[in-house]
């Protein structure tokens, strides 16, 4: 009783978990797994105070593990005072329910914890209704066992006779709550298309930064740009995407996104909600793919996020892939076969800003296709004209002998029209 009384007091949730070990396995272990989860349970505000995991073939239809499994660990959770058991896989609807009989406590899977963290971290207006659609769609086929023991409603006119149950009432409002929604998401892809059509118009290449949840990507982005978007060592420390222009060494600008973390078992529904926000990414003429080379599931972590940009259709865009945490431990035997395997990758540590420049001049090389490489000759005494070159264009040659100063320089395509009077042919 003891614990209760502290666990009240303190606000903190008791969380039991469990995993389910398939004996076909795979590269990350359930172990593993549980590692992960546990962190998403203590990002959440829970206090893990045990684990437990059971090895079969396939799922259990009802209780998917074992009722004998399921009865010793209830056991285990009563002895812990446990407030909250969270399964480290998705539990259907009748699941969900018939483990609550067992284990006495709330029940929650993966998805609901995650979808959790996401509503808790959620600032901006769009964040928050994302976040309000995915848990409206996970919740709707759930309302039976919130509502399944209330009596039908009788009474009031055009309300005489059997009436409408509770659950069917909260259904359509759910369902009404969900159209809205999407409508005014839909209002969100249109201005952001707008905005997509206005970066467009300026010709100024996207980059987007992807990666697993707690990579550094806001990191990175607070180094390179000077943009002060929170990074903490934490999953899921920022939802909303942010855009700040960042002015390569070339001379060229480039809009630097930062998006939403990904993760392994990241919910679909999760997904669909974000669709908005991961535009940004599918627009994206260029990814840097962020990678905690620290971690020790790095490789899968890198796949697990590739899983994710296929399901939004942002597979098989130009990646840099960037290693990084390099200053946290010798990683060099790692890294270096990292680097064999993904070509034109880069080792950095945005949090100390060793090899940015590298990761710089890759991104210009990377970005200088979409450039106009020509040759021009500006008269001496055109000052504005020269200084506008160098302020805009990567100037690649100069030479000021002879009546006119020559240069063969890589001009924006938006840019191009300022020069046209002094290009001499393209190179």
């Amino acid at each position: 009783m003891k614990a209760l009384v502290t666990t009240r007091n303190t606000k903190t949730e008791r969380v039991f978990l469990v995993g389910l070990e398939l004996k076909s396995g795979n590269s990350w272990t359930t172990r593993e797994s549980l590692a992960e989860l546990q962190e998403l349970a203590a990002t959440a505000g829970g206090e893990v105070v045990g684990e437990g995991i059971q090895k079969m073939e396939t799922p259990v239809a009802g209780t998917f593990i074992g009722s004998g499994k399921a009865a010793e660990f209830a056991e285990k959770c009563r002895s812990e005072t446990v407030d909250t058991v969270i399964f480290d896989d998705e539990l259907s609807p009748a699941q969900s329910r018939n483990l609550e009989v067992v284990f006495g406590c709330k029940v929650i899977d993966r998805t609901s914890l995650i979808l959790d963290i996401f509503a808790q971290r959620a600032r901006t207006k769009e964040g928050k209704l994302q976040i309000e659609l995915a848990q409206l769609q996970h919740l709707l086929p759930r309302l039976t066992r919130f509502w399944g023991h209330l009596s039908r409603q009788k009474g009031g006119i055009g309300m005489r006779g059997d009436g409408e149950t509770q659950l069917e009432t909260d259904r359509r409002r759910v369902q009404e709550r969900i159209t809205k929604i999407l409508s005014e998401l839909d209002t969100v892809r249109k201005q952001r298309l707008t905005q997509r059509q206005g970066r467009k118009r300026s010709l100024w290449p996207l980059a987007s930064i992807v990666g697993y949840t707690n990579a550094g990507k806001s990191t990175l982005l607070n180094s390179l740009t000077g943009a002060e978007v929170l990074a903490e060592d934490k999953l899921f420390a920022t939802l909303d995407p942010t855009t700040r222009r960042l002015r390569l060494p070339t001379n060229q600008n480039v809009l630097l996104t930062d998006t939403v973390g990904f993760i392994k078992k990241l919910p679909h529904g999760l997904v669909e909600a974000f669709k908005a926000t991961l535009e940004e990414v599918v627009q994206a003429d260029l990814l840097l793919h962020v990678v905690d080379v620290s971690h020790p599931q790095a490789e899968e972590q890198v796949l697990a996020v590739n899983t994710v940009l296929d399901e939004i259709g942002a597979s098989g865009k130009p990646t840099i892939m960037v290693f990084n945490k390099i200053d946290r431990f010798d990683c060099g035997e790692k890294l270096e076969r990292l680097s064999q395997h993904f070509p034109g990758s880069v080792g950095i540590s945005a949090k100390n800003g060793q090899g940015l420049d590298h990761l710089l001049a890759e991104l210009g090389i990377q970005m200088r296709p979409v450039r106009d490489f020509v040759e021009m000759e500006v008269p001496h005494d055109c000052y504005p004209v020269v200084a506008r070159l160098h302020e805009v264009a990567q100037v690649v040659e100069r030479n000021f002998d002879g009546p006119l100063a020559r240069f063969k320089a890589r001009i924006p395509p938006h840019c191009r029209a300022e020069f046209q009077a002094y290009i001499l042919r393209e190179l």
